[in-house]
């Protein structure tokens, strides 16, 4: 059948279903013959239709039912007798034919839509033009990348030495730090078709469809020899199994554990995989033999970041004022996603200004843009004292931030509302680390208050607003993470709380112990504010004037900074 017969024979069995199931809903509500006779006795009954073995009665308020009709005539006699209106109706001949079609039809699509979701899943199959050249800042993952070309170009060469090679690579970390271009770059260095799919592809509502699905794309794999299979948000699929599991969802990983347990060495077939959360995954799939390895493809550092933002400014006409390592310093925590972003947007920017090159400015705006949102140009809804509010608030941020981190350096302080719904926003460089101190953890969360803090330095208690929400929301976080993950609680001790509770143990001291520590942390920076509220002033009194104070100005007025 061609797709436009394919798709005539559809309508067809869907409008005979939708006609079966009309003439289901649209029969009267059914009573017993007992309680038809006690109706009939009292009067109600103004009208009778039989049909076959059955009869609708209709009652004095003109509601319809229906009931079972005896065989004899006595029951139409004493009808007539008593004046009821009495009707003999034919069934339609169509309406057991349409449910019995509709029926039928409503199976054969069911079974048509489990073939197609099994076989007809989309996947590509193109050799990338991608290389290792075009990632930057991942050069461990590449590494451990490098050895899968020779063993996809020549398996036999391992073979002979009796060596296994992975069957599969868990690529994981943060979203947007380069695992699909790692996938696609495997396959375009390798020269071999690269199949892309989802973990959600595989999710289906129907038992078994998801599983076929995972047959089948196993199976055009194979079909086209060496390749490299991509999945990604593998932990849509493969997420841990439990007691209160879904059996769709179970049919389908164990089709994928079986598939990848079915691979040859010699075959030269890589399967690769991405997830953000390698911890959720179940165990059956990280066992050797499967994904054997696990690669993580983290945050660039900030080297990195310089690496990412030359590679995404080749095709960009960037002016000689542009300052990438400076650029590379400030973007702490972006990913190589948000790199190409930033520069995306100055471009946009540039373009639409028609300017010969992408100056500072745009990359200003674009860094301001990807962080925090524009600017909103209209702020006629912003009164003086909202703005005061929120010039005092983000000074407590970059006051704290300058007393408490002197190795962060303050680049950026607005009161100017951003379409993200954000009144201000203070901006501060870390320097990168692997570890955090407890001291530092602590000065973080002090930070995180301080906004909620200068308000109520300076306008009481009374007078605090929403606008500290996701600031203690953070703090909040830190603490209980400080106290239940890492261990660094005097009361609570070196215990984690999730290996606890993994054992039914769970106290009740938590929240009182974070409670604590937050209202501790909270009177230290109501403490520092006070003792700087002089300089919280000024620095609050120069936003009102300013609304956006960048590094060098902030540098004038905090030297600490």
């Amino acid at each position: 059948m061609t797709r436009v017969q394919r798709a005539i024979a559809s309508c067809v069995l869907m409008a005979l279903l939708g006609a079966g199931v009309y003439a289901a809903l649209r029969q009267p509500p059914w009573r017993t013959y007992p309680v038809f006779l006690a109706m009939l006795d009292a009067g109600q009954v103004t009208e009778v239709t039989f049909t076959g073995d059955s009869m609708a009665f209709t009652t004095v308020g003109g509601t319809r039912y229906r009931a079972d009709a005896p065989t004899d005539q006595s029951l139409r006699e004493r009808l007539m007798m008593e004046g009821v209106r009495v009707r003999t109706s034919q069934a339609p001949p169509w309406a057991g034919l349409a449910v019995a079609l509709g029926l039928a039809g409503g199976i054969i699509l069911y079974k048509r839509a489990g073939k197609r979701s099994s076989s007809g899943l989309s996947v590509g199959e193109q050799i990338p033009n991608t290389r290792f050249s075009d990632v930057a800042a991942q050069d461990e993952a590449v590494d451990s990348l490098r050895g899968l070309v020779e063993f996809i170009k020549d398996p036999g060469k391992y073979e002979r030495f009796g060596a296994r090679i992975p069957r599969g690579m868990l690529l994981y970390g943060p979203p947007g730090t380069g695992k699909t271009l790692l996938a696609k770059a495997l396959a375009g260095e390798a020269g071999v078709p690269f199949f892309n799919v989802c973990g959600s592809d595989f999710v289906q509502m129907y038992v078994g469809v998801g599983a076929g699905r995972v047959r089948d794309l196993f199976k055009k794999v194979r079909a086209a020899g060496k390749a490299v299979l991509f999945i990604d948000e593998i932990d849509a699929l493969g997420r841990r199994r439990d007691q209160h599991g879904n059996e769709e969802r179970e049919q389908t990983l164990n089709a994928l554990l079986t598939e990848m347990s079915g691979f040859r060495g010699d075959q030269g077939v890589v399967v690769l995989a991405a997830t953000n959360r390698p911890d959720m995954l179940d165990e059956a799939l990280t066992r050797p033999g499967r994904f054997d390895r696990q690669v993580e493809v983290g945050l660039p550092t900030r080297a990195q970041r310089l690496q990412i933002l030359k590679v995404h400014a080749r095709n960009k006409p960037l002016s000689k004022d542009v300052d990438l390592e400076r650029l590379a310093y400030n973007a702490v925590y972006f990913s190589g996603a948000k790199l190409e972003s930033l520069l995306n947007e100055a471009a946009i920017r540039a373009a639409r200004r028609n300017a010969g090159a992408i100056e500072p400015d745009d990359i200003e705006y674009s860094f301001e843009t990807v962080m925090v949102g524009e600017q909103k140009q209209d702020r006629s809804g912003v009164s003086d004292r909202e703005r005061t509010i929120t010039a005092y608030h983000e000074a407590g941020h970059a006051l704290a931030t300058a007393k408490l981190l002197p190795e962060s350096k303050l680049t950026r302080l607005s009161i100017i509302p951003s379409t993200k719904g954000m009144a201000g926003y203070s901006m501060s460089v870390q320097p990168d680390r692997m570890f955090q101190t407890r001291a530092e953890l602590e000065a973080h969360v002090a930070i995180a208050l301080a906004g909620r803090a200068a308000e109520e330095l300076v306008f009481g208690h009374r007078q605090i607003t929403t606008g500290a929400s996701n600031d203690l929301a953070r703090a909040t976080e830190m603490v209980a993470r400080m106290a239940l993950e890492w261990g660094m609680d005097d009361e609570l001790g070196l215990s984690v709380r999730r290996v606890l509770g993994q054992y039914g143990i769970n106290g009740s001291s938590e929240a009182q112990q974070v409670k604590a520590r937050l209202d501790l942390l909270y009177k230290v920076t109501l403490r520092l504010l006070e003792n700087e509220r002089d300089t919280l002033r000024m620095l609050a009194e120069a936003l009102l004037r300013e609304e956006l104070l960048n590094e060098d100005r902030l540098r004038e007025l905090l030297p600490a900074a």
